[in-house]
Order: structure tokens, then C-alpha cells, then sequence
């Protein structure tokens, strides 16, 4: 028999989210044993909420008393664990929200789930280089650079830099459609007569690649998107989540293997 007043799980769920000391509390019991004093300071709320939230918890079962000081039962840690979860999820989709539009992953195989530790730079009407910028910082902290896909939006105006770094020695290896190459080619040759001549730039031609791109520098990975009428890119999402990366890897390796090397002389401008 259900000792709360609560007839649903979502009756539950929505006791913890109607209160933000509500999962602070539990969630603090879940880490050590704590007075009704030290959930007061944590929490922020009055010495009557927090009583009366403890009583609830001790209703559900969701903790035990112990003198002076409350604990998490494993009932308890279940709950907050997935409460914890759940919050996870929600935090990953507020930002992921506004700029999927911008990011076609749904057949990709992306896990969404690396969002929740993801820095979202989005483009703004007063500051539409923003995720150029962002792509330009984590450029500045690699020694080897990996990119597939659309990057003329993204490499483009951070071309000063791109070339800068692969002269002073950036590993680098970029993966064009051949019209990009041609028009890289033929638009920036002073650009590109640098890091040709070095022994770090490495670019690879492949007829059908993914309409955004994948970035893979030392400790993390970026995925730019872009608006397909304008050309501009209006997000780079970036992390450092080693099953990010593990995707990010698989999928360039993919489209390397059916890539095929550089031939200046036989690119069409």
C-alpha cells in the first residue's frame, strides 16, 4: 500500500519539480547524512518547508532519521537518481532546443544525450560571428585538426587563422565536396599556397558529404550547423563527451574511407 497521498507516478515527479529545495534536499541526503539545520542552509527555504518537506520524504519512505540527522534510503537514492536523470534530459533539450532546426541530425545517429555537457553557441542578430568565434577558440587550443563535411560558412571566415595555425605546424586533414575545394582553390590562393607547401595540410575529396559539419580537435568535438539559403552557420555545439567523440570518430572514418586525395589540377573551379 502507497503510505503518500500520491495516486500516480506523475503526482510524485510533480511534488519534487513543483519545489526547487524538494530535489536539493533529497539529492543532498543521497551524498551523506545531514541535520535538519544544514538542509535549512542548503536549500535556503524556512525551518516550517523544510519539516514539512522531511516528513514527506519519511512518508514515502524516501529517507530515515537518525537522532538528530535524516538519511537517504535506497528508495530514496533511486529517486533522486532518477530525478537527477530526468532534469539532465530537460537541461539538454532547453538547449538544444532553439537550434535543432539548424542541426539535420535525426538520421545521423547522434546521441542527444552528450548535450547535457555541450557548450551551444547560436548566432545572434548582434553578434552573428559568434559561433565562428567560438570555433576559433577551440582552433587556437588543438594540435590536430579533423573536419567533414559542410564547412565553407565555418572555414571561411576564420581562414586567417585555419592557415596560420597549419604553417605553425596544426595537423590537419578536411574532407570537401570538389566545388568547395575549386572555389577555395581559386578564391584564396594566397591563403592556400602556405599550407599546401607545409607537410601538415592534408584534404580529401568526397562527392556526397553531410549537409552540416564535424569538427574533431584534441579534447573535443564540434558540430556546426548552418542556414542551407544564406550559407551562414548559426550554431556550434561542442563537447568533450568521450561517447561524442566516439561518434564524431566514426563518422569522419566513414566518409574518409569513400574519400579519395586531392588533386589540384583536376578540380573544377
Amino acid at each position: 500500500m502507497i503510505s503518500s497521498a500520491a495516486k500516480t507516478p506523475l503526482e510524485d515527479i510533480g511534488y519534487l519539480a513543483r519545489s526547487d529545495h524538494r530535489v536539493a534536499a533529497l539529492d543532498a541526503l543521497t551524498e551523506r547524512p545531514r541535520s535538519r539545520t544544514d538542509l535549512r542552509e542548503l536549500t535556503g527555504v524556512s525551518q516550517s518547508t523544510i519539516r514539512r518537506t522531511l516528513r514527506t520524504f519519511e512518508d514515502r519512505h524516501w529517507i530515515r532519521k537518525d537522532g538528530h540527522q535524516y538519511e537517504a534510503t535506497a528508495l530514496g537514492a533511486f529517486v533522486a537518481a532518477g530525478m537527477r536523470d530526468l532534469i539532465d534530459r530537460f537541461e539538454t533539450e532547453r538547449k538544444l532546443r532553439d537550434v535543432w532546426q539548424w542541426l539535420p541530425i535525426e538520421a545521423s545517429g547522434f546521441p542527444i544525450g552528450i548535450g547535457s555537457d555541450a557548450v551551444v553557441t547560436a548566432a545572434e542578430v548582434d553578434d552573428p560571428y559568434r559561433p565562428v568565434n567560438r570555433f576559433v577558440s577551440l582552433l587556437r587550443e588543438t594540435d590536430r585538426f579533423r573536419f567533414v563535411g559542410f564547412d565553407l560558412g565555418l572555414l571561411e571566415p576564420c581562414r586567417d587563422e585555419l592557415a596560420r595555425r597549419i604553417v605553425d605546424g596544426m595537423e590537419t586533414e578536411i574532407i570537401d565536396p570538389p566545388r568547395v575545394a575549386g572555389y577555395i582553390l581559386s578564391t584564396y590562393p594566397e591563403h592556400c599556397s602556405g599550407p599546401r607547401e607545409s607537410d601538415t595540410l592534408t584534404v580529401r575529396l568526397h562527392d556526397d558529404l553531410p549537409p552540416y559539419g564535424v569538427a574533431i580537435f584534441d579534447r573535443r568535438i564540434a558540430i556546426s550547423g548552418h542556414d542551407p539559403e544564406s550559407g551562414t552557420v548559426r550554431v556550434v555545439i561542442d563537447t568533450g563527451a568521450p561517447e561524442a567523440r566516439e561518434w564524431a570518430e566514426s563518422m569522419y572514418e566513414s566518409y574518409r574511407r569513400d574519400s579519395r586525395p586531392l588533386v589540384p589540377e583536376l578540380v573544377a573551379e
